[in-house]
């Protein structure tokens, strides 16, 4: 350890390439030696990030549906803490920080992108709703079965496949782990970038200074043409979505964009001109309006976001069909450790300990039987044909998807658990309606169960970047997987208690809350339980979108999902990518290039974190019915005018600070 101190902190030359043959990768913390990982400090400060995070990540999901990975900032964070405390040797325990704290945003993903859902639908079906319990039960119970169906896999992707997968967000976490060993700098500019985005963010929200929203009907030419040709462009000018954007970089943010842009303007104008004076509601009773005389946010809710969640369901099956061979060698590997046990009699590895297989089965048997038991007492009223049919849909869907959400988080960075939750829900309903299960009980059911498979699906891609953190650095893996259950605790408690706070504040059929993952399950599973039927031929012109884009070798998903999330969430995406393109392409020196860029991320990751966290500060002012924004001002346009200067002003701070 004092070699350690006295040497510096850094990766091995092999970290992030293929070994050669014979090659072997030492971490950077020996083997061979212990450091400190798990105490009352990292469990404390994991605890403590998993609260703020969870909060933070479940309101930016459901304001505007994107939920930002925390491993970054909490890394960053975990880093600043332990150096102001002067902490020896804090490499260890900064990873079991990160690995806590990390739940917020898989427990996050997995309740909101389903469990609102049932709150939607309570609007138009009074007396549905969902208690704390079922919420908590849910995320819970899903967060444990994806972290115990992962562990099995833990060798095949991180040491197996070493060199093969890039590992996006575990190699920039990573890299802040070291660099902060060394010094810990890194937490200066992500703090004031918090405070710059929390600050602004809470002016809007809190205060209405300016409009959320720029938009053309700003002027009288842009009204008229929204209404006539059906054509108009919006933009959020949030700090939050800014700093995203950036980190989702210009590539996927403009495929995203260019789904968005298919769907609004291109298909939604078509769509007026074709179906001008026809009611279309074969699907939707409630629509009672002309296309032609709709607006084109109206189209876009009733018909267009349709093809979106079609072309997000294939992306999912797509994803399926190119993971098989992975879902193959995992089993494989994983039948072999239980058959293997400790016969060869050699001492295993620090860096190379999991919980034993025999305890991950019994865990997974355990689990899956108090989820059956939660499904037959709880959720399906005491009917045991519709609680096995449920765990039985359950287990074999969340299986067969663990490697797929693993596979895209280490190629990618990102996790289509929205398509596959889709998919578990068309599938659900459908079997849940032949065994004889529909109507509110039948959408309750069906939304519960996904929200488990979402979760499980969520937490497994996530700590797959948790565990590739800990293979590179040296910790200890069943030091990280046993502490990983105390972090899904206590998400699953946050997000549970911040969903219904939002829920009270704004209503999540009010419209105030975007939560587009959520909207698409409500409008999925609502016709296929009351026997209406659903619009396949939407979801059908997307599925064929995407077969296409992939044939294409276009990111099927990233295409998806812009068409499926509102115009004036994904624009924000592009500025926040053409910046990053900007700030990393100015200089000549790559080198300064690339130091821009990580400066780049560390603001981005600041205006998420404070943008979010002040966001849900401003629900509990207005939980607590004091209220300060003026409406008057927000329906003049120079509200929008302000909001536009505001956002200059911010892109600006964001250029000059990576500089």
């Amino acid at each position: 350890m004092e070699d350690m101190e006295k040497d510096g902190v850094r990766l091995p030359d092999n970290a992030f390439r293929e070994l050669k043959e014979g090659e072997k990768y030492r971490p950077v913390m020996d083997p061979t030696k212990a450091y400190p990982e798990v105490n009352g400090w990292s469990v404390t400060w994991g605890v403590l990030m998993t609260v703020l995070f969870s909060a933070a990540a479940a309101y930016l999901g459901l304001r505007v549906g994107q939920v930002f990975e925390a491993a970054i900032p909490i890394a960053i964070i975990a880093v600043g803490v332990s150096t102001a405390a002067k902490r020896r040797n804090p490499l260890g325990e900064n990873v079991i920080i990160q690995s806590i704290g990390a739940c917020s945003g898989a427990v996050v993903a997995g309740a909101i992108f389903t469990l609102p859902a049932i709150y939607i639908l309570e609007d138009k079906y009074p007396g549905m709703g969902a208690s704390f319990l079922e919420i908590f039960l849910s995320s819970l119970l899903g967060g444990v079965l994806g972290i115990l169906f992962l562990i099995p896999f833990r060798k095949y992707f991180v040491s197996d496949m070493h060199g093969k997968y890039p590992f996006p967000e575990a190699t920039a976490t990573t890299q802040v782990l070291v660099s902060g060993a060394k010094g810990g700098k890194q937490a200066k500019p992500l703090l004031l970038a918090g405070l710059v985005g929390g600050l602004y963010d809470f002016i809007v929200a809190t205060f209405g200074w300016w409009n959320e929203n720029f938009t053309t009907r700003v002027i009288g030419l842009g009204e008229t043409i929204a209404d006539k040709a059906k054509l108009v462009f919006k933009v959020n000018t949030g700090a939050a979505v800014l700093g995203l954007g950036y980190i989702v970089g210009l590539k996927y943010a403009f495929i995203i964009c260019l789904g968005s842009l298919a769907v609004w303007w291109l298909i939604v104008p078509i769509m007026a001109v074709l179906f001008n004076g026809q009611v279309l509601n074969q699907w939707d009773p409630s629509i009672t309006t002309a296309v032609g005389d709709m607006s084109p946010e109206q189209i876009f809710t009733y018909y267009g976001k349709y093809i979106g969640i079609g072309g997000i369901a294939m992306a999912g099956i797509i994803g399926i069909i190119n993971s098989w061979g992975i879902i193959k060698n995992a089993v494989s590997l994983a039948a072999r450790e239980m058959r293997g046990g400790k016969s060869d009699g050699k001492q295993v590895l620090r860096t190379q300990r999991d919980i034993p297989f025999k305890i991950i089965a019994i865990g997974a048997i355990v689990t899956l039987l108090v989820i059956f038991l939660f499904f037959w007492f709880g959720v399906m009223k005491g009917n045991i044909l519709f609680a096995a049919v449920g765990i039985l849909l359950v287990a074999v869907i969340a299986f067969l998807f663990t490697t797929v959400a693993a596979n895209a988080i280490a190629i990618v960075g990102s996790n289509p658990v929205s398509g596959m939750t889709l998919m578990t829900l068309i599938l659900a309903s459908v079997v849940m309606v032949a065994v004889g299960l529909k109507g509110t009980g039948g959408m309750v059911a069906a939304l519960i169960m996904g929200g488990v498979v979402c979760t499980a699906l969520s937490m497994a891609g996530a700590f797959v970047t948790d565990l590739k953190i800990g293979y590179w650095l040296g910790t200890t893996p069943r030091k990280q997987e046993t502490w990983k259950f105390l972090g899904t605790l206590v998400s699953a408690a946050t997000v549970g208690g911040v969903m219904i706070l939002l829920d009270k504040t704004y209503g999540f059929a009010s419209g105030q809350l975007a939560a587009p993952q959520a909207n698409a399950m409500a409008a999925v599973i609502d016709p296929l339980m009351n026997g209406v039927g659903a619009p396949w031929i939407l979801y059908g012109i997307g599925a064929l979108i995407a077969i296409i884009l992939t044939w294409m070798k276009v990111p099927a998903l990233a295409f998806a999902l812009g068409m499926f999330i509102p115009i004036e969430l994904n624009i924000p995406l592009l500025v926040g990518g053409a910046i990053n393109w900007y700030v990393t392409s100015r200089s000549k020196n790559a080198e300064e290039n690339k130091a821009r860029g990580e400066k780049g991320t560390l603001i981005a990751s600041g205006l998420i974190a404070g943008g979010a966290l002040m966001g849900v500060v401003s629900a509990l002012i207005r939980f607590a019915d004091v209220n300060l924004i003026n409406e008057e001002w927000l329906a003049n346009p120079l509200s929008q005018v302000c909001a536009l200067v505001a956002y200059a002003l911010l892109i600006t701070y964001f250029i000059k600070a990576t500089k």
